[in-house]
């Protein structure tokens, strides 16, 4: 009889905890979360694309049909949430619901499927975004440009804050009946709605660009520029290339836009729309890049709420820590070693530390998969799983390490569009010194500080404690040796007293 697997030995699998229900003026959504309170997994992402705010500008009112699919589709995400025995529960309404004639009724026709509505103004709903956004780059300043369907929100973030949120009546969906009026009547409109945001290009910084419409620009971009990663978190633009971008994509065809990878076909539609008032953006408020951020007012509603000292978290080591533990990977032991490694491997060039720290742990879990499998697995982990608190040369880097760790240091010409040269052979050095630590007695506590790794002059010296001398092997050796070749130095093994 085979036995039961022991309960001590077992794993408790996540449960959803919280979650956020964002009725928007062209979406309904229903965000459930799972994981750690800083970085939050998304356990499931549901949308009902019911364009609540589509005759706003013709009639101020929702339409019923659109009221109808909304009512259907918050009908079964209560029933969803419900099931799930999820009690953390935020819905929010915006600016549809604020604006139209027959919102509150709306509102009331939601609050009987036993949800909780609270309808933003236009400042707390640019305040949410904006705090979506302080989450995901911590110690940004810029301006938060949300766009959804029936309003533009833009605030200015600083220090962890947020100041002068405003929001306007720019949404995908009011922009078709300003663009009907010609190019001209349209950059003059947009340009007396940004006026009032005259604070916005004196604040400088980037512009963080927050909403489907904007991360479906990205794709496009990303696209046509044959990017070699695929998620649009972090994605920066140049001004210049924003606006040839967006120049492009204002007289794009909505059909052929939905054909790319990333791009709905209700997200095509108001591209070129969006894309147009994007141009006026780029000249009214001046910004020094643009970037897109794929959090916004769902993860900002949770970092709202959370502690100061919740909110001091790094997000990024947060989120490698809950995904690598259940994974093999501990967080002490990879400490552990990146501190081992640290004044051979990085020298000098300190201030990527954090990273440094995060790829370790991702190369100790990806030392727990079949090897024919490690490489690929590894480095989709880096690339493609989304990381907040992570640039694209970070992403490019930890990728570049996963590589070493599974024996191929030689930079990815790809990756050379995201991080420099030097970067990339650094991160290379850290893989390297990450398989030599593995070799020394399996990486174990005991083992690296039985031992230390140094540069002494042009040598990299492995040196041994005497009572670990036995740790000294062929196979250590040979990591040393490339290790050190890599380094561009000699490389030498001794024994000596703790």
């Amino acid at each position: 009889m085979t036995p039961l697997p022991s309960k001590r030995g077992s794993q408790k699998i996540e449960e959803p905890d919280r979650a956020v229900v964002d009725i928007g003026s062209n979406t309904v959504r229903l965000v459930v979360y799972s994981g750690p309170q800083r970085a939050p997994n998304v356990w499931l992402n549901e949308k009902v694309t019911a364009r609540l705010g589509r005759d706003l500008v013709a009639t101020g009112a929702i339409p019923k049909a659109a009221e109808k699919l909304a009512l259907r589709g918050l009908k079964r995400f209560a029933a969803i949430i419900e099931d799930l025995g999820v009690r953390d529960v935020a819905t929010v309404a915006t600016a549809a619901a604020r604006d139209a004639s027959n919102g509150p009724d709306f509102i009331d026709k939601v609050r009987g499927l036993g949800l909780d509505p609270r309808v933003l103004t236009g400042v707390e709903e640019a305040t949410s975004s904006a705090f979506g956004v302080i989450g995901a780059f911590p110690g940004a300043k810029g301006i938060v440009a949300d766009l959804g369907g029936g309003s533009l929100e833009l605030v200015a973030i600083e220090d962890g804050q947020c100041h002068d949120g405003i929001s306007l009546p720019l949404g995908t969906l009011r922009l078709p009946a300003l663009r009907e009026g010609g190019p001209h009547g349209f950059r003059k409109a947009v340009k007396a709605e940004l006026a009032k945001a005259d604070w916005a290009q004196k604040h400088g910084g980037p512009l963080y660009l927050v909403g489907g419409t904007w991360r479906a620009l990205a794709s496009f971009a990303m696209h046509k520029g044959k990017y070699p990663l695929t998620d649009p978190q972090a994605y920066c633009l140049t001004p210049e290339d924003a606006g040839k971008v967006a120049r492009k994509l204002a007289k794009a065809d909505p059909a052929k836009l939905s054909v790319i990878s990333g791009i709905t076909t209700s997200r095509a539609a108001g591209l070129p729309d969006a894309a147009a008032m994007l141009n006026v953006m780029l000249k009214q408020l001046a910004p020094d890049s643009l970037v897109i951020s794929a959090w916004g007012i769902r993860e900002g509603l949770l970092f709202e709420r959370l502690e100061d000292i919740a909110r001091d978290q790094d997000p990024l080591l947060t989120a490698i820590t809950h995904f690598t533990t259940p994974r093999g990977a501990d967080i002490t032991n990879a400490t552990l070693t990146a501190a081992w490694t640290a004044e051979a491997v990085d020298g000098r060039n300190r201030g990527s530390e954090r990273i440094r720290l995060a790829a370790t742990m991702l190369m100790q879990a990806a030392a727990r998969i079949e090897p024919n499998m490690r490489l690929s697995h590894a480095t989709d982990w880096a690339l493609e799983k989304r990381w907040v608190g992570l640039d694209h040369t970070g992403r490019a880097m930890m990728a570049q390490a996963l590589r070493a760790s599974c024996g191929s240091p030689k930079l990815v010409d790809d990756y050379l569009r995201l991080a420099s040269e030097d970067q990339l052979h650094r991160a290379s050095a850290w893989g390297l010194a990450n398989r030599l630590c593995r070799k020394i007695g399996a990486g174990t506590r005991i083992s690296l500080r039985g031992s230390a790794l140094r540069r002494e002059g042009e040598t990299l010296v492995l040196w041994f404690d005497e009572t670990r001398s036995y740790l000294m092997a062929d196979t250590v050796r040979s990591e040393l040796a490339n290790l050190a070749d890599w380094l561009g130095l000699g490389h030498e093994m001794a024994v000596g007293k703790g």
